[in-house]
């Protein structure tokens, strides 16, 4: 089901009229998933950092099914970082709950892998780019110090189809993400499309969509020079 979802489109509002440049306003059509499908995926963030205890200033890895499936604390040993991964989940959603699953850490850096379900939701470029561009800006806006890097959306043979709109996402927010020196692009489709399009199979496990174990090695790959990057810019 898909809603109007106040928050989301208050935020949008409210970005705007702090200038946030987003090129045009919210309006009344614009719909996006039912964010409380994860209320109690959320909840359980929440109730595992009650239970533990947890510092501020972790690098966060933030988004979809390709963050929580993926071992980040042996991709990246050595930097101190927490997996908040929730699967299925688009940008929205990463909007939506920004208050609960992204402020309480005051994260040094934030790795976003959000737009692949946004797309292959049916949302269109200037969405997806906009909202990406909506999470920025509630990073800058809430979380002064915190970098953010964003990882493009994946090539895959489960979503061939839609790899020239996504490409074009791509190549937008890489645009956003080079005029802002608090953004970060980490080009991991490049190496991906090296093994051709749809990528090599074994890159990602049977169902065509999700990375394998070989696949998250590339990804590190790429991803770990420009998280160390921004975490030498960010100061901490």
């Amino acid at each position: 089901m898909k809603i109007l979802t106040t928050k989301y489109l208050g935020r949008v509002c409210a970005l705007l009229l702090i200038g946030c440049g987003l090129g045009q306003a919210a309006s009344a059509d614009v719909v996006v998933a039912d964010p409380h499908r994860y209320d109690e995926e959320i909840a359980a963030f929440e109730a595992a950092d009650e239970e533990s205890m947890w510092k501020r200033g972790k690098v966060l890895f933030l988004g979809s099914s390709s963050i929580r499936r993926w071992d980040t604390d042996t991709a990246f040993a050595g930097i101190d970082s927490l997996n908040r991964g929730f699967g299925g989940s688009q940008t929205s959603d990463a909007i939506y709950f920004f208050d609960r699953i992204v402020t309480p850490y005051a994260p040094s850096v934030i790795v976003l892998y959000e737009g692949d379900n946004d797309m292959g939701a049916g949302k269109t470029i200037e969405q997806v780019v906009r909202d990406f561009r909506i999470f920025a800006e509630l990073v800058e806006v809430e979380l002064k110090d915190t970098k953010l890097v964003y990882i493009p959306i994946k090539p895959s043979i489960k979503r061939a189809a839609l790899w020239s709109d996504m490409a074009v996402v791509n190549e937008r927010v890489r645009a956003i993400c080079e005029a802002d020196g608090d953004l970060y692009y980490a080009d991991t489709p490049s190496p991906m499309l090296e093994t051709g399009m749809p990528p090599a199979e074994d890159l990602f496990v049977a169902d065509g969509l999700h990375m394998s174990d070989k696949g998250y090695a590339l990804w590190a790959r790429v991803v770990r020079p420009v998280l160390e990057q921004a975490l030498r810019e960010g100061g901490r």
